[in-house]
């Protein structure tokens, strides 16, 4: 018990981070706070609610990024502002369960492979962004709110903080065949420095792969980690 107090303590302080006041979209705090939903959770799920939380107000904010980056992205979708598409996204998303007919209703890993395929001619920020949120889901038995009675699976939860490293290398590197990118992020030349989306990937992976091994831990199961070279990796089983 004291050990997942600590591991609670270690997770809520890395989490501040994100509410800094450098964050322009920081985290709200979670409004079912009451005595009794609380008495139903564990230290560790409240963990896992906290994990989910941050990490899908991260997505949140690498949408706007990536709209702003990518205008014409924001125009296929007909949008006139970045942060109403993403408002719009994340709403939708609640009531049709992150199916959307212009992704053929793809999600997890198959969603974010559309952002890089060449003939898909759709708006490919709304496919990465929906193939990740929704790859975390299922990671996560399609929950964001966890109770004692739930029981999550440290293997896959690793195995998707290994899947957004290399998400997140293919958002900077996978080119068409005329050699651009198909989608803009990170900007480093001799006016504008702007790692920005590098930084928030890394929160996501940081937080997922806590959490991966404190509830490994505490399940006393062992995480099997692979060793693969980013440029040449394949997604992980989640």
């Amino acid at each position: 018990m004291k050990c997942s107090a600590i591991l609670l303590t270690l997770f809520l302080l890395s989490a501040c981070t994100i509410n800094s006041p450098v964050s322009k979209y920081p985290v709200p705090l979670r409004s079912d706070n009451s005595s009794i939903t609380q008495l139903a959770k564990s230290d560790f799920d409240r963990m896992a609610d906290m994990e989910m939380e941050a990490n899908t107000q991260s997505l949140r904010s690498l949408m706007i990024k990536l709209y702003k980056r990518n205008p014409n992205e924001l125009k296929k979708s007909n949008s006139d502002n970045a942060e109403t598409m993403t408002n719009s996204v994340f709403d939708q998303a609640k009531q049709h369960h992150w199916r959307f007919k212009q992704l053929q209703n793809k999600q997890d890993i198959e969603a974010i492979f559309l952002a890089f395929k060449s003939d898909y001619n759709d708006d490919r920020v709304l496919a990465f962004i929906v193939g990740m949120q929704t790859m975390m889901a299922t990671a996560h038995n399609n929950k964001t709110d966890f109770y004692m009675t739930d029981e999550l699976d440290p293997q896959k939860i690793y195995n998707v903080a290994r899947n957004i490293e290399i998400a997140a290398w293919k958002l900077s590197n996978s080119r068409d065949e005329n050699g651009q990118l198909f989608l803009l992020t990170n900007e480093i030349n001799e006016t504008n420095r702007n790692l920005s989306f590098e930084r928030e990937f890394g929160k996501m992976i940081g937080r997922t792969d806590f959490y991966a091994i404190a509830l490994a831990e505490k399940s006393q199961r062992l995480i099997s980690r692979i060793a693969q070279g980013i440029a040449s990796a394949v997604f992980l089983p989640f």
